[in-house]
């Protein structure tokens, strides 16, 4: 089990790296479920994440209140954390981001589908959520608790959903899986688009989804690829000081 420090230091690294890998920008946020407490979770304030120190880091009840009151700016959509969290106790990691690649997906409502092996930890489904069913029109933002929940409900038991012209939540059991699955959700959407100007997509099967996705979270696959991230960020002067 990792120290509060340790978690506060991983989470900063998912920060950085899918700021690196393009799959947030000056927007987006990343949390994980408390080491040692669920009831709780870590969120940074309000900052980008590229930005983000340990000391950003922050505890958060599963209501999405901080756990030690503070003056200090907070995300305004961090109820999407909580709410997952509180749906879902398989689930120790989320990311909500809005990505370039998956935003055609988000817009046109197209399908995305697992067209490669790594893009198969996407799982068999991606379902969409569209605030308007619910809520009529918003500011797109998921501050409510009760959006929150709707979104929760929508993900189910998938572990990314598409929010209807506005981005994507992808959920995990570990901080490592959620960067694993983040930054090839991001890729699969992409060569999707691709092969559809091509001429057309060949998806993958249920069957071969499951296996590949089964494979490629494995520890080997996954500690492989997070050590490439955190290397590309050491180069590039971007690690944790």
């Amino acid at each position: 089990m990792l120290t509060l420090d340790e978690a506060r230091t991983q989470l900063t690294l998912a920060n950085r790296i899918l700021a690196h890998e393009g799959v947030l920008d000056a927007f987006g946020h990343v949390s994980i479920r408390h080491p040692s407490d669920p009831s709780r979770y870590l969120l940074a304030r309000s900052r980008s994440p590229e930005l983000i120190e340990p000391a950003d880091i922050l505890e958060f009840t599963l209501d999405s209140e901080p756990v030690v009151p503070t003056t200090t700016v907070l995300y305004g959509e961090r109820v999407i954390h909580g709410c997952i969290y509180q749906a879902r106790a398989d689930v120790q990691a989320v990311c909500h981001h809005h990505a370039r690649a998956v935003m055609p997906f988000c817009i046109s409502g197209a399908p995305l589908r697992a067209v490669n092996h790594l893009g198969a930890t996407m799982g068999r489904e991606v379902p969409f959520w569209d605030q308007r069913d619910e809520f009529g029109d918003t500011n797109l933002i998921v501050a409510k608790p009760a959006e929150g929940q709707s979104l929760a409900r929508a993900l189910g038991p998938h572990w990314v959903v598409l929010m209807r012209r506005h981005g994507a939540t992808v959920a995990a059991t570990s901080n490592e899986e959620l960067v694993f699955r983040s930054v090839f959700c991001c890729r699969n959407a992409e060569m999707q688009r691709e092969a559809q100007m091509l001429g057309g997509v060949s998806p993958l099967t249920p069957g071969e989804t499951d296996k590949a996705g089964a494979f490629n979270l494995e520890p080997r696959p996954i500690a492989r690829a997070w050590e490439y991230w955190t290397t590309r960020l050491r180069k590039a002067g971007k690690a944790v000081v």
